[in-house]
């Protein structure tokens, strides 16, 4: 059974970072292209950031500057280190790879 799953959302001030996981099982995604993506209620999926098998990353222009995306392929695992949070990156983020999708993790940036 292949499987996506998201860790580490949570409620942050704004100003503040965190780091989403994604560890995957069931088959090798070392291989593929993989992606973080967000959406808030009520609104379209939107692609944050990318990395290739070889580790080339893109950025959407609104967390560029501030979001990492990084990949441990040894250990099947995605990362996004979001520093320098705002209220408008609240969503529930998820991962995605090999056309495989996590359920997601919720992030809520408030004060």
């Amino acid at each position: 059974q292949v499987q996506l799953v998201e860790s580490g959302g949570g409620l942050v001030q704004p100003g503040g970072s965190l780091r989403l996981s994604c560890i995957g099982s069931g088959t090798d995604f070392s291989v593929a292209a993989m992606g973080w993506y967000r959406q808030e209620l009520g609104k379209q999926r939107e692609l944050v950031a990318s990395i290739s098998s070889i580790g080339s990353t893109g950025y959407a222009d609104s967390v560029k500057g501030r979001f990492t995306i990084s990949r441990d392929n040894a250990k099947n695992t995605l990362y996004l280190q979001m520093n320098r949070l705002k209220p408008e990156d609240s969503a529930v983020y998820y991962c995605s790879g090999r056309g495989y999708w996590g359920k997601g993790t919720p992030v809520t940036i408030s004060s």
